[in-house]
Order: C-alpha cells, then structure tokens, then sequence
C-alpha cells in the first residue's frame, strides 16, 4: 500500500508514457498542470500538446488508471484547453529521451518563431546541417528533416 501524497501521485505519473512517444512519460513531456488532493480525492490537470491531439482521452484514462493503482479510490483528470503548452515545458530529461528515441527535440525559444526559420540537430549523428523537407510528420506535433550530413531522413517535436 502507498502513502497518498503528492509526491506519490507524481511518481505515479512517470510511468504514465505517451502513446505517441512512449519513451517519455506526460511529467516529462510537462503536459501535467497541477496534482492535489482533497478529500481523499485526487485531482490532476493535464494540458494537451495539440487541442486536436487524438491521445487526449486515451492519457486522461492512463492516467487516472495509475492513480488508482496507488490506491487513490476517487481521482478527476482535468484537461485544461485554456492553458497554453509550449515545448519549454518538455523537461530536460524529456529532451534527452527524445534524441535517444532519435527525435529531435525542440530547441528552447521565446516568442514567435516560423518553423522555417528553425534547424534540427540530427538525433543520428548530431549534425545541424539539416534541412526541413515538410512541416508535416507522422503525427501533428512533429515535422519531417533531412541530414546532409549522414543522409538519414528524421522527424523533429515541433517547437510550439
């Protein structure tokens, strides 16, 4: 049996990965708002990468799932549309996660950014001698590049 904390309610949330990446866990991907509890009741707020990602219903279910299996018997997951998610949220352990899963991760950023304007390391070899060959990847959050360096196509988290 767990202590119901905060701290427990977190660490059960590292196991919770994201369908689309599982390598990286939603605490990682800095998609998790807030953790409380109340009453014998756990809330967690979560906010989407996208407010048209597919996986929205399928983490609020493992998510709450996880939190059951701590033994929390009441627990509300919250997705919050209203707060904005930016890829500085991605942790730096998220960030290394997805190189090693050989997706280039977004480069930290303020303000306004045209996707154009931005290089990609190669997550292969490491280069930045890389080109954007379309803004579209294999999932809404990602764009598609090429390294000239070591000639392998790969796909960037877009910065957002």
């Amino acid at each position: 049996m767990f202590t119901k904390t905060r701290e427990t309610i977190w660490s059960a949330l590292e196991t919770v990965k994201d369908p689309e990446i599982p390598v990286i866990s939603v605490v990682d991907l800095g998609i998790i708002c807030e953790v409380k509890i109340e009453n014998d009741t756990a809330y967690i707020t979560m906010t989407p990468t996208f407010v048209g990602c597919p996986a929205i219903d399928y983490m609020r279910n493992q998510i709450k799932k996880a939190v059951e299996e701590i033994g929390f018997e009441k627990v509300e997951v919250k997705v919050d549309m209203n707060r904005k998610w930016s890829t500085n949220d991605i942790s730096e352990k998220g960030k290394k996660l997805l190189a090693e899963f050989r997706l280039s991760p977004p480069p930290h950023l303020e303000g306004e950014v045209e996707l154009t304007d931005l290089q990609a390391a190669c997550p292969h070899c490491g280069s930045k001698d890389t080109s954007m060959n379309s803004p579209f990847g294999s999932t809404l959050c990602r764009a598609m590049y090429h390294c000239k360096h070591c000639g392998l196509a790969f796909e960037q988290f877009k910065p957002k």
